[in-house]
């Protein structure tokens, strides 16, 4: 199956489920959030939400930022 990963083209294996793919790219599923189609896919929802031919899927990772004084800092990562 071909989808759209990260803003790269990608080929899988044989995966089915959102679960699949995370565990295909070997990425533990509780550090990441996952965007199938521009829609936030529950964390619940990763074994059961089954992927497509051409789905955009982003798998975004997150880095806790910190504090200085009245400033707030994020920074965001992509897998």
């Amino acid at each position: 199956m071909r989808i759209r990963l990260n803003g790269e083209e990608y080929i899988t294996g044989d995966i089915k489920s959102v679960e699949d793919l995370l565990k295909e790219l070997n990425i533990h599923s509780e550090r990441v959030a996952v965007e199938v189609n521009l829609k936030i896919i529950s964390k619940s929802d990763y074994r059961t939400f089954i992927l497509k031919d051409g789905d955009t899927v982003e798998v975004v990772s997150f880095v806790g930022g910190g504090c200085y004084g009245r400033q707030i800092y994020y920074t965001g990562n992509r897998v």
